[in-house]
């Protein structure tokens, strides 16, 4: 994953700092509603941030039935995520515009990297018992290691929602400190599965907590939670995140995933980004959607921009 700033090394775990935290649930829900309700994109503007949002998406495809056909389709679509006729009429044909990943679980990790070849879009895995965490824990660490030899450059890790539940900070601490020291030089995308951590202050110290172990990203689900991201869980997790900016100077990733599957809903994300962290999360370096039929609903808006009108999914192949 290419970028321009130094990656987080971590720092001890400071239990002042995360027992201080306090969530305000109502206001936080205000809050999110105000951002999702008051911004609008319109005309050319949207059409780039759609653009935008399409260099953020890892691609993803996380399915039993997953075989290397269909990782093969999916990276082809990784590679022209958009019809050239489309990219010629918007202009940005010469752009090579590509998305920001593709993600699929271990053992599809060589097909990706093969089919990527020759290009600079990663392959990220999801690794340590995705979803649910509960493998043996010597086990999860080796299939990391495992991940990175065949190729990985970024690894998705999960958890283990337990050590939040019972407060058990140190434990989570020293987990995802160890699986960041397994990462290598791979980057690292944390996955909280917010919707499993029972209350926002939850989610606000599971980050701040990740962020001190060395996360490079914190993401916000599975994809496979009954709730997965939402405004209100990206709205704590942004904010903590910037606490963690303006504290120890390093700058985290943040990855909404699970549920996002149309350019309305990419486009507030892609606004909430801009107001709590910045322009600077606008980028593919610190800003990833995990999404498998959001490209689909993009292109389709990116032609009716260019047409006037719809065009039914099937011109909009994902392969």
């Amino acid at each position: 994953m290419a970028s321009a700033f130094e990656r987080n090394p971590g720092i001890p775990l400071d239990m002042g700092w995360v027992s201080s935290v306090r969530v305000n649930k109502s206001a936080t829900e205000r809050r999110a509603a105000t951002n999702s309700g008051r911004r609008s994109v319109k005309k050319d503007w949207q059409a780039a941030w759609l653009l935008k949002a399409i260099t953020c998406i890892d691609l993803t495809t996380l399915s039993g039935d997953d075989t290397p056909g269909n990782v093969h389709r999916l990276c082809m679509k990784a590679r022209q995520p958009v019809r050239s006729d489309i990219l010629q009429a918007l202009g940005v044909a010469d752009k090579k515009i590509t998305v920001g990943a593709v993600c699929v679980y271990h053992a599809r990790v060589k097909d990706a990297v093969e089919a990527l070849r020759g290009t600079d879009i990663p392959v990220a895995a999801v690794s340590t018992g995705f979803p649910a965490g509960q493998s043996p824990y010597r086990q999860r660490i080796a299939e990391i290691g495992e991940s990175v030899a065949d190729g990985a450059r970024e690894i998705d890790i999960v958890i283990s929602r337990e050590h939040v539940l019972r407060g058990n900070w140190q434990a989570l601490y020293d987990e995802v400190r160890e699986m960041r020291a397994a990462c290598g030089e791979a980057h690292m995308k944390t996955i909280l599965a917010t919707g499993e951590l029972a209350t926002l202050t939850n989610v606000y110290r599971a980050s701040l907590v990740a962020m001190m172990a060395g996360a490079d990203f914190i993401k916000t689900s599975t994809g496979k939670e009954s709730v997965n991201a939402t405004l209100e869980v990206g709205f704590v997790m942004a904010r903590a995140a910037r606490d963690y900016l303006e504290r120890t100077g390093y700058r985290i990733g943040f990855k909404p995933a699970g549920g996002i599957r149309s350019a309305k809903q990419a486009l507030a994300w892609l606004a909430l980004m801009k107001d709590e962290l910045g322009n600077e999360w606008l980028s593919p370096a610190l800003f990833r959607y995990g999404a498998s039929g959001l490209l689909t609903d993009i292109e389709r808006q990116l032609s009716h921009f260019v047409t006037g009108r719809y065009a039914a999914q099937h011109h909009m192949p994902m392969g």
